[in-house]
């Protein structure tokens, strides 16, 4: 079966977001979890990669709920980044496992009840540039899942692949000209093809079929790069032209300058 794949209603959303989180919660509540286990993110814990989940969730209620505080928050947490300092980690330090886990569980739940409530056709202000309410929500479901690989590959353990990878995609296809903005090179104007395979083989596709430009592939070996959890050589995309090339060079779904991925060969295929 194959579909052009679009981001579904908010509750949707919001409901595939509530089910990714939760399923996070269920491996990080485990009694054997130590919370200052290294990640593959360098200088990044376990508890600060769910202090990072946390404190952005807060934001992320903030802004639906009161904008101009968000921006005024927004400013000062820009200003203190550029000073080194690294506030979503640092507030979670001070903190236990535990204390820390309920803290982002209530926050989360509000998070979600502002989600829910609203207005589909608005503009969400955040940290790039504002999005629609329905990318805004799947922003945050792949943040979520994205800090979940980092918390797994520290682990070692591995997690079942849902359906919910198609908002990830989503929201990596739809981030295709920030990538280009967020590294200083000019906006591509050729489209490319993405034709990907999901867990449950359903075909998901962007992109006019005639495109020279095409990706192809697992949902998830494009997830895991556009979020830069995997490098590109260490996954089996399937890529055509120069352009697509380029893209997934430097492919980026989230927020804020280009992150230091993963480097070739640090996880096997």
């Amino acid at each position: 079966m194959s579909r052009q794949w679009d981001d579904g209603t908010v509750q949707q959303i919001c409901d595939d977001f509530v089910a990714e989180a939760e399923a996070l919660d269920g491996i990080v509540s485990d009694d054997g979890v130590d919370f200052d286990r290294p990640t593959p993110a360098p200088g990044w814990s376990i508890g600060d990669q769910i202090s990072h989940l946390w404190f952005f969730d807060q934001r992320a209620h903030l802004a639906l709920t009161d904008p101009e505080a968000f921006l005024a928050d927004a400013e000062t947490l820009l200003a203190d980044s550029g000073a080194g300092t690294q506030a979503s980690v640092q507030v979670g330090r001070s903190m236990v496992a535990e204390e820390l886990c309920d803290a982002w569980r209530a926050d989360r739940v509000r998070l979600i009840a502002a989600a829910r409530d609203v207005d589909p056709t608005v503009r969400v202000r955040w940290y790039g540039p504002p999005m629609g309410a329905r990318s805004f929500i799947t922003a945050r479901l792949m943040e979520t899942w994205a800090h979940g690989q980092d918390i797994v590959d520290a682990l070692g353990i591995g997690r079942a692949a849902t359906d919910r990878l198609r908002h990830v995609a989503h929201i990596g296809v739809g981030a295709r000209v920030f990538s280009y903005l967020a590294n200083a090179r000019p906006a591509p104007t050729d489209p490319v093809r993405v034709e990907l395979r999901g867990p449950t083989a359903d075909l998901w596709t962007w992109g006019p079929e005639e495109a020279a430009d095409r990706v192809s592939g697992d949902a998830l070996d494009f997830c895991l790069v556009v979020t830069q959890r995997r490098h590109l050589d260490d996954v089996t995309l399937v890529i055509d032209g120069a352009g697509a090339q380029e893209w997934m060079s430097i492919a980026q779904s989230f927020a804020g300058p280009p992150g230091p991925g993963r480097q070739p060969g640090q996880f096997e295929r």
